[in-house]
């Protein structure tokens, strides 16, 4: 068969197996098998061995479970709620406080866990009830959860920036560099929104009555805030400081954060047999998610680049280069963001490095830049459907009063605003280039 048409048969195939509702690891890797044989015949088994076997043994990898354990940790840790609180009320006098709240406690978050699912779990436990019962938009409020949920993904220490290290041999200490402003200029127009639209329209997102705020005092706010907000920037200063000046490996790192996470957990008296057992329960689950997806999308590259997709994909992407190269990164951006509404990222970045990343280099693109940039384009595949894994986690979690229209319908506007992130980034590229160049 012509590389074009199995190309075609292997993404058709591939969105079929989705919209069925099989498990993203399964369809890649069965597909891999399919075609493999088709395409390649028998010798492409020895190949898919040595493939998975390099999966299991890449010691960069070790990383994700330890910062997803870290995640687990933390999440039980009791930090969330204590800042939350102090949050909401520090916010109280204005429209949409809690709502304002909760983006600044995500990206808190974010910094010291890494992992997405974990913080879009606990706002939306925490916070979608409380503002549903202060009166807050149905879509305001979701739409505020899914997407300050899902700056863990780009804010370090992020796992996919860790997997986006391994893909491109790039540093680790780089990406997460280059990863934190974006993600707290994502969180700036997030909170920007929140209070021009909760200024305009005062309805959706009420201030806290005075009762509310009278009764915590201004000494009880400081401390509140201390207590909950010092010991997580100081795990973040450690983890990614030690990252950053060279003193410990991504590895290294991640381990210094998860024991670091359990001392707090003990400090802050929560700790428990029981607890621990289920972090440990939810770290293996999750941890062995991530690995089977990277194993299924590393067999479904194999294939895809050996039967001669990556010439058809490099072929139909340099076709724009009479445009200019800006004409050919806006494809490969409007390609991240096509995929991000059928594939796990996972999948997207295994199949796209190997060929947009050297697409880029040929184009004089920083790669730092270019790898930070695509990691902005796959934030808005946690929300957007049918595969957004944000949507699917507020659906599970959120009180039965809201509807899946509603989440939809909320997203929107913070979809909206991570393009006019990219473009902005696009721009401004220091933006993401000033803090790897500082780095060791």
């Amino acid at each position: 068969m012509a590389p074009e048409l199995i190309v075609l048969l292997m993404f058709l195939g591939l969105i079929g197996g989705l919209l069925l509702g099989h498990p993203v690891a399964f369809v890649l890797a069965g597909l891999a098998v399919i075609f493999g044989y088709l395409g390649m015949g028998p010798h492409i088994w020895p190949l898919f061995v040595n493939r998975t076997w390099a999966v299991a043994t890449n010691h960069i990898l070790i990383a994700i479970p330890l910062f997803i354990f870290m995640a687990a940790i933390l999440e039980r840790s009791g930090i969330a709620e204590g800042l939350f609180t102090a949050l909401m009320h520090l916010f109280g006098a204005l429209n949409g406080s809690i709502a304002l709240a909760v983006v600044v406690l995500s990206t808190v978050f974010a910094a010291v866990t890494g992992v997405m699912g974990a913080t879009v779990v606990s706002m939306s436990l925490m916070a979608l009830p409380t503002m549903l019962r202060h009166g807050y938009s149905k879509s305001l409020s979701t739409g505020t959860v899914a997407a300050g949920g899902t700056l863990g993904i780009i804010i370090p220490p992020s796992i996919m920036l860790i997997l986006m290290a391994d893909q491109s041999n790039s540093s680790v200490g780089k990406l997460f560099a280059g990863g934190l402003i974006p993600g707290v200029l994502l969180a700036f127009l997030y909170f920007t929104y929140i209070a021009i639209t909760t200024w305009l329209d005062p309805r959706k997102g009420p201030a806290l009555s005075k009762e509310e705020r009278a009764a915590v005092s201004t000494p009880q706010l400081i401390r509140m805030l201390l207590v909950s907000m010092v010991p997580p920037l100081l795990l973040i200063f450690g983890v990614l400081g030690s990252l950053w000046l060279g003193v410990a490996t991504p590895t290294e790192a991640s381990g210094i954060g998860a024991y670091v996470a359990l001392l707090l957990m003990i400090a802050y008296g929560r700790f428990s047999g029981t607890s621990f057992v289920e972090a440990v329960r939810q770290s293996t689950r999750t941890s062995c998610m991530v690995i089977a997806v990277i194993i299924g999308a590393s067999l479904f590259t194999v294939v895809f680049l050996g039967v001669g997709g990556g010439r058809v994909a490099t072929d139909l992407v340099t076709a724009f280069a009479d445009y200019g190269r800006w004409s050919v990164f806006a494809v490969m951006m409007l390609i991240v963001f096509a995929l991000g509404f059928l594939i796990d990222w996972i999948g997207i970045i295994l199949i796209t490095f190997p060929i947009f990343l050297p697409i880029a280099r040929s184009l004089g693109f920083d790669e730092v830049w270019f790898i930070i940039m695509i990691a902005v384009n796959l934030q808005a595949s946690f929300l957007t459907p049918p595969v957004g894994y944000a949507l699917f986690y507020i659906k599970g979690t959120a009180p039965s009063s809201v509807r899946l229209w509603d989440i939809y319908r909320g997203i929107v506007p913070f979809v909206a605003l991570q393009i006019f992130g990219i473009v902005l980034l696009a721009m401004f590229p220091d933006l993401i280039t000033f803090l790897p160049n500082l780095v060791r």
